[in-house]
């Protein structure tokens, strides 16, 4: 009994959190982080000199959907799995929809292309290391999602880390896209996603470490 009153005790004072507090607080990392790698990717990579006009041309935005459709499915899953036995839910057909489709869509116009330019447009310019600058320009997000999504005691903590880590991907291709002048959909379905999932995978390994209970 005196366990009873106990509880009874500690919950007396409790009140309910917030409605969409978790999802306010996630997004927040997206506004201080892309703000980050805004500045890293400026000071680091620079503006890409034609941006203005790119920016009226339909592959500009085509990639830049991408990025944000699979930051919004990280966004959704880490959401999610941030509560106590909580599921990805449908972030994950999100994302997988989402480079399916540009899969697609990339083969379909590699295939248009001249046999002896194929190669080069799947590598583009810069193949080698546009994953890496994306996971680069992604650390400041997970690291600040990680930290947020800590305080709701995730139990599925390597899947919430990955969910942090396509999340903050999708952030920094976002950025990223600022400074890159490729805009082939092959190129994108395969060195941006590349990208976007080593920083899942980065936020998988971190997660059980960076998301337990202490």
């Amino acid at each position: 009994m005196e366990t009873d009153r106990l509880i009874e005790k500690l919950a007396a004072d409790l009140t309910p959190a917030p409605p969409r507090l978790v999802a306010r607080r996630i997004a927040l990392t997206a506004l201080i982080g892309g703000a980050l790698a805004l500045v890293g990717m400026l000071t680091w990579l620079e503006l890409r000199p034609d941006l203005m006009s790119a920016m009226t041309g339909m592959n500009f935005w085509f990639k830049a959907a991408y990025a944000v459709v699979l930051g919004a499915a990280g966004f959704r899953c880490a959401e999610r799995l941030s509560r106590p036995a909580g599921a990805a839910g449908g972030g994950v057909v999100l994302a997988i929809g989402a480079v399916v489709l540009l899969g697609a869509v990339g083969l379909a116009t590699l295939m248009l292309e001249p046999p002896g330019r194929r190669a080069a447009t799947w590598l583009g310019g810069s193949w080698w290391t546009c994953p890496f600058n994306i996971l680069a320009l992604s650390l400041p997000t997970l690291g600040l999602a990680l930290l947020v999504m800590r305080r709701f005691a995730p139990t599925r903590l390597g899947a919430a880390g990955a969910a942090a880590g396509l999340f903050a991907g999708g952030v920094a291709a976002t950025v990223y896209g600022l400074h890159c002048d490729e805009t082939a959909p092959v190129f994108v379905a395969t060195w941006y996603t590349l990208g976007i999932g080593m920083s899942a995978g980065v936020g998988a390994l971190l997660g059980p470490w960076a998301l337990r209970w202490r």
